[in-house]
C-alpha cells in the first residue's frame, strides 16, 4: 500500500514538472529579440507618460490676472477675512437670553462635556 501511494505521488510530482517547462513557449533569447524590436518600433513607452492637469488654467495669466482685476473691481471678490455679516443675530435682549439659559441649565436641559456641539 506505501508502495503505491510513493510511486502516485512520484508520477504526480513529475507530470507537474513537465507541464511546467512544457508551458513555456519562447526561449529568453527569443522574449529579448521581440522586446528589442517593440523598442525600436517605438511600441514601448519610455518614462512616465505626462498627463495635463484639469486643475490647471489653459489660459494666459496676464488674461487670469485682469479678470481677477475687474470680478475685484465689481465687487463680487470678497477682500481680508470673510464675516459672519450673514449669521442669524437675536432679537432678544440680552438680560432675557441670560435668564432662559439659567432656567435651562436649572432644568438639565443643556448639554454638557462631549455632547456639545462645536
Amino acid at each position: 500500500m506505501k508502495k503505491s501511494l510513493i510511486a502516485l505521488s512520484a508520477i504526480t510530482a513529475a507530470l507537474f514538472a513537465a507541464q511546467g517547462a512544457l508551458a513555456q513557449d519562447k526561449s529568453r533569447a527569443e522574449v529579448k529579440k521581440e522586446a528589442a524590436a517593440a523598442e525600436k518600433a517605438g511600441a514601448i513607452a519610455k518614462g512616465e507618460e505626462t498627463k495635463v492637469d484639469p486643475a490647471k488654467s489653459t489660459k494666459p495669466r496676464a488674461e487670469v490676472k485682469a479678470e481677477a482685476k475687474a470680478a475685484e473691481k465689481s465687487g463680487t471678490i470678497a477682500k481680508g477675512e470673510e464675516t459672519k455679516a450673514d449669521a442669524a443675530k437675536s432679537t432678544k435682549p440680552r438680560a432675557e437670553v441670560k435668564a432662559e439659559a439659567k432656567a435651562a441649565e436649572k432644568a438639565g436641559t443643556l448639554p454638557k462635556g462631549e455632547d456639545v456641539k462645536k
